[in-house]
Protein backbone atom coordinates (compact mmCIF):
# COMPACT_ATOMS: atom_id res chain seq x y z
CA UNK A 1 0.00 0.00 0.00
CA UNK A 2 1.42 3.54 -0.99
CA UNK A 3 0.39 7.40 -1.20
CA UNK A 4 -1.07 7.58 -4.83
CA UNK A 5 -0.47 11.21 -5.15
CA UNK A 6 0.43 14.71 -3.71
CA UNK A 7 3.45 15.61 -1.79
CA UNK A 8 4.32 12.50 -0.07
CA UNK A 9 3.25 10.37 -3.32
CA UNK A 10 5.22 6.64 -3.54
CA UNK A 11 5.82 6.49 0.21
CA UNK A 12 5.14 3.13 1.16
CA UNK A 13 2.83 2.79 4.11
CA UNK A 14 2.33 0.00 6.55
CA UNK A 15 -1.13 -1.92 7.04
CA UNK A 16 -1.25 -4.58 10.19
CA UNK A 17 -1.31 -8.17 8.84
CA UNK A 18 -4.73 -10.18 9.64
CA UNK A 19 -8.14 -9.46 9.42
CA UNK A 20 -8.65 -7.19 11.67
CA UNK A 21 -8.34 -4.19 8.66
CA UNK A 22 -9.65 -4.36 4.73
CA UNK A 23 -7.42 -1.63 3.36
CA UNK A 24 -8.72 0.03 0.47
CA UNK A 25 -6.88 -0.99 -2.27
CA UNK A 26 -4.37 1.57 -4.62
CA UNK A 27 -7.17 1.08 -7.57
CA UNK A 28 -10.44 2.07 -5.43
CA UNK A 29 -8.38 4.63 -3.46
CA UNK A 30 -7.33 6.51 -6.50
CA UNK A 31 -10.84 6.17 -7.92
CA UNK A 32 -12.44 7.77 -4.92
CA UNK A 33 -9.56 10.75 -4.71
CA UNK A 34 -9.91 11.47 -8.34
CA UNK A 35 -13.37 12.25 -7.75
CA UNK A 36 -12.24 14.42 -4.03
CA UNK A 37 -9.48 16.40 -6.03
CA UNK A 38 -11.48 19.33 -6.62
CA UNK A 39 -12.49 19.61 -2.82
CA UNK A 40 -9.02 19.17 -1.02
CA UNK A 41 -7.18 21.73 -1.27
CA UNK A 42 -7.67 23.46 2.41
CA UNK A 43 -10.40 21.37 3.60
CA UNK A 44 -10.78 19.99 7.31
CA UNK A 45 -11.12 16.04 6.38
CA UNK A 46 -12.59 13.44 9.23
CA UNK A 47 -11.36 10.16 9.06
CA UNK A 48 -13.51 7.31 10.83
CA UNK A 49 -12.99 3.49 11.29
CA UNK A 50 -9.56 5.18 10.19
CA UNK A 51 -7.34 1.41 9.86
CA UNK A 52 -3.92 2.15 8.50
CA UNK A 53 -5.17 5.89 8.26
CA UNK A 54 -4.52 5.42 4.23
CA UNK A 55 -7.47 7.54 3.00
CA UNK A 56 -7.11 10.54 5.45
CA UNK A 57 -3.25 10.65 4.96
CA UNK A 58 -3.70 10.60 1.40
CA UNK A 59 -6.06 13.26 1.82
CA UNK A 60 -3.08 15.61 3.63
CA UNK A 61 -0.77 14.66 0.82
CA UNK A 62 -3.23 15.99 -1.83
CA UNK A 63 -3.83 19.22 -0.24
CA UNK A 64 -6.19 18.94 3.28
CA UNK A 65 -4.97 21.48 5.80
CA UNK A 66 -6.04 18.79 8.33
CA UNK A 67 -7.39 15.14 8.92
CA UNK A 68 -8.83 13.45 12.25
CA UNK A 69 -8.41 9.72 12.26
CA UNK A 70 -10.49 7.76 14.75
CA UNK A 71 -9.76 4.33 15.53
CA UNK A 72 -10.16 2.23 18.59
CA UNK A 73 -8.08 -0.41 17.60
CA UNK A 74 -4.33 -0.60 19.41
CA UNK A 75 -2.06 -2.02 16.90
CA UNK A 76 -4.11 -0.34 13.97
CA UNK A 77 -3.37 3.13 16.04
CA UNK A 78 0.16 2.86 16.17
CA UNK A 79 -0.07 1.52 12.53
CA UNK A 80 -1.38 4.97 11.89
CA UNK A 81 0.88 6.87 14.00
CA UNK A 82 3.90 4.89 12.52
CA UNK A 83 2.55 6.25 8.78
CA UNK A 84 2.23 9.51 9.99
CA UNK A 85 5.73 9.91 10.84
CA UNK A 86 7.28 7.96 7.86
CA UNK A 87 5.16 10.50 5.78
CA UNK A 88 6.14 13.58 7.60
CA UNK A 89 2.70 14.45 8.17
CA UNK A 90 1.89 14.42 11.60
CA UNK A 91 1.64 18.25 12.31
CA UNK A 92 -1.15 18.19 9.79
CA UNK A 93 -2.89 15.10 11.93
CA UNK A 94 -5.00 14.41 15.04
CA UNK A 95 -5.45 11.09 15.97
CA UNK A 96 -8.56 9.73 18.36
CA UNK A 97 -7.95 6.34 20.12
CA UNK A 98 -12.03 5.61 20.90
CA UNK A 99 -14.77 4.48 19.28
CA UNK A 100 -16.33 6.34 16.44
CA UNK A 101 -19.53 7.94 18.50
CA UNK A 102 -17.51 9.08 21.26
CA UNK A 103 -15.09 10.53 18.83
CA UNK A 104 -18.10 12.62 17.59
CA UNK A 105 -19.10 13.31 20.64
CA UNK A 106 -15.85 14.98 21.91
CA UNK A 107 -15.24 16.76 18.59
CA UNK A 108 -18.65 18.33 18.50
CA UNK A 109 -17.14 20.37 21.56
CA UNK A 110 -15.23 22.51 18.85
CA UNK A 111 -17.74 23.61 16.75
CA UNK A 112 -15.96 22.93 13.50
CA UNK A 113 -17.55 21.50 10.73
CA UNK A 114 -15.70 19.17 8.21
CA UNK A 115 -15.56 19.60 5.01
CA UNK A 116 -15.06 15.77 4.13
CA UNK A 117 -16.20 12.38 6.25
CA UNK A 118 -14.80 9.60 5.28
CA UNK A 119 -16.04 6.41 7.45
CA UNK A 120 -15.10 2.55 5.87
CA UNK A 121 -16.79 0.60 9.29
CA UNK A 122 -16.61 -3.12 9.43
CA UNK A 123 -19.04 -4.18 6.81
CA UNK A 124 -22.35 -5.22 7.47
CA UNK A 125 -23.03 -4.21 11.11
CA UNK A 126 -25.09 -1.01 10.52
CA UNK A 127 -22.72 0.97 11.94
CA UNK A 128 -22.94 3.46 9.47
CA UNK A 129 -26.45 3.74 9.85
CA UNK A 130 -25.83 4.57 13.94
CA UNK A 131 -22.89 7.12 12.63
CA UNK A 132 -25.06 8.85 10.15
CA UNK A 133 -27.68 8.78 12.64
CA UNK A 134 -25.24 10.71 15.37
CA UNK A 135 -24.40 13.03 12.51
CA UNK A 136 -27.49 14.03 10.99
CA UNK A 137 -27.63 16.81 14.13
CA UNK A 138 -23.96 17.60 14.68
CA UNK A 139 -22.10 21.14 14.14
CA UNK A 140 -19.30 18.53 12.42
CA UNK A 141 -21.82 18.84 9.72
CA UNK A 142 -23.12 21.48 7.29
CA UNK A 143 -25.19 21.19 4.11
CA UNK A 144 -21.68 21.65 2.29
CA UNK A 145 -20.21 18.43 3.99
CA UNK A 146 -19.08 15.52 1.90
CA UNK A 147 -19.86 12.66 3.26
CA UNK A 148 -18.56 9.26 2.36
CA UNK A 149 -18.98 5.71 3.11
CA UNK A 150 -17.29 2.72 2.05
CA UNK A 151 -19.34 -0.41 2.70
CA UNK A 152 -20.48 -3.95 0.69
CA UNK A 153 -22.51 -4.55 -2.18
CA UNK A 154 -25.09 -5.96 -0.17
CA UNK A 155 -25.22 -2.66 2.04
CA UNK A 156 -28.46 -0.59 1.86
CA UNK A 157 -29.14 3.19 2.21
CA UNK A 158 -32.71 3.38 1.48
CA UNK A 159 -33.59 5.31 5.20
CA UNK A 160 -31.16 8.05 4.19
CA UNK A 161 -33.58 10.43 3.07
CA UNK A 162 -35.81 9.81 6.58
CA UNK A 163 -32.33 10.97 8.34
CA UNK A 164 -32.04 14.19 6.07
CA UNK A 165 -29.35 13.06 3.60
CA UNK A 166 -29.65 12.89 0.17
CA UNK A 167 -27.07 9.88 -2.32
CA UNK A 168 -25.53 13.05 -4.20
CA UNK A 169 -23.31 9.66 -5.99
CA UNK A 170 -22.79 6.07 -6.10
CA UNK A 171 -19.44 4.46 -7.38
CA UNK A 172 -19.70 0.40 -7.33
CA UNK A 173 -16.48 -1.27 -7.24
CA UNK A 174 -16.36 -5.35 -7.86
CA UNK A 175 -16.45 -5.92 -3.92
CA UNK A 176 -17.63 -2.70 -2.42
CA UNK A 177 -19.04 0.54 -3.36
CA UNK A 178 -18.76 4.12 -1.74
CA UNK A 179 -21.72 6.04 -1.27
CA UNK A 180 -21.67 10.16 -1.42
CA UNK A 181 -24.04 11.50 1.06
CA UNK A 182 -25.16 15.71 1.99
CA UNK A 183 -27.36 16.93 3.98
CA UNK A 184 -30.67 18.18 2.69
CA UNK A 185 -31.39 21.37 3.24
CA UNK A 186 -34.08 22.79 5.70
Amino acid sequence: MRVIAGKVRRLKLVTIEGNDTRPTTDRVKETLFNILQPDLPGCRFLDLFAGSGAIGIEALSRGAREAVFVENGRRVLNCIKDNLQTTRLFSQARVMECDVLSALTRLEREKEPFDIIFMDPPYDRGLEQQVLTALRQSCLVTEDTLIIVEASLETEFDYTESLGYEIVREKIYKTNKHIFLQKVSA
